[in-house]
């Protein structure tokens, strides 16, 4: 029994310590019989798009608004609002910008070709000056009036001839300065408050009104160019008439004689010309501003 109690004393055999398995030899599930192995996807596999570099949020800001970020980049911009038809085009324009490159923004939001727009901003926009030299600032409002091509093709042709016969009549005519009923009122002489007139300039409108003229009775009278609301008010010490630009036909002009540096000027309000409202002394510096203000440069008159 020796060797019973032997074996009972033995002790176990220690196990020898696990060896810690290296990846290459981790275990992997065997692929199915039949089908291609899946390989996992290892990290860093989809890379992400490379972050654009931070631009100038007005130039930005100029491309959300729909405009050329290459034309405005480096570029002062400034908010406008264009107002044409009743309705209204928030629009950002480098500052820079001249009155020409402002028709064509126009033309690209509206469609209205730059050769029939009237772009008024305190006055008739000049296409060769800029916006900065005009002092456009930020939120300023800029009115536009004008028709499109169809509108212009709408209107009859007889009716172009007759306008232009009427005139080749009134070429005829002696000089309105010597006609009678115009030769009573000049014949009061030159009013005294009357504004100072430039002989071979021309000029914008002034932001007041021009005031110490006469009208055809003789009363002092004095005309103001609401561009915001496109209308001409004439005003006298009895009344003031507001008249929208769109209803005056035609405006002629001529120099008095004796006083080239002043102009009578009559607007044509009906078809014809007992419509016509006589204003004499007109500085003849404002002349053409008048016309182009109250007509437009696309008008055919």
């Amino acid at each position: 029994m020796a060797w019973r109690n032997l074996a009972w004393t033995r002790r176990p055999r220690p196990w020898p310590p696990r060896r810690p398995r290296s990846p290459s030899t981790a275990w992997r599930p065997k692929p199915r019989r039949g089908r291609r192995p899946r390989i996992p996807a290892t990290r860093g596999s989809l890379q992400p798009a490379p972050a654009q570099p931070p631009g100038d949020p007005a130039v930005q800001a100029s491309v959300s608004n729909g405009e050329d970020a290459g034309g405005g980049a480096g570029r002062e911009l400034v908010d406008l609002k264009i107002i044409w038809n009743k309705t209204k085009h928030d629009v950002k324009v480098p500052l820079d910008s001249t009155g020409s490159e402002l028709k064509q923004k126009i033309h690209s939001i509206t469609g209205l070709p730059p050769a029939m727009q009237k772009v008024m901003y305190k006055g008739l926009v000049p296409e060769d000056k800029t916006l900065r030299e005009i002092k456009v600032t930020s939120g300023a409002k800029i009115m536009v009036v004008g028709s499109t091509i169809n509108d212009v093709l709408a209107v009859n042709t007889p009716k172009d001839a007759a306008q232009q016969d009427a005139k080749a009549e009134e070429n005829k005519k002696e000089p309105l300065c010597r006609q009678k009923q115009h030769r009573k009122v000049l014949d009061k002489g030159k009013p005294e408050d009357v504004m100072p007139s430039v002989k071979g300039a021309q000029e914008r409108l002034p932001t007041v009104p021009l005031s110490g003229m006469y009208n055809k009775s003789g009363g002092k009278v004095r005309l103001t160019f609401k561009l915001e609301q496109d209308q001409l008010w004439i005003g006298t010490k009895e009344r003031t008439e507001k008249l929208p630009m769109g209803s005056i036909k035609n405006v002629v002009s001529e120099p008095i004689e004796g006083h080239e540096d002043y102009h009578m000027m009559a607007f044509q309000l009906g078809p014809t010309e007992a419509s016509y409202y006589w204003v004499y002394w007109v500085p003849t510096q404002y002349v053409d501003a008048i016309k182009d203000t109250v007509l437009g440069k696309w008008q055919y008159f």
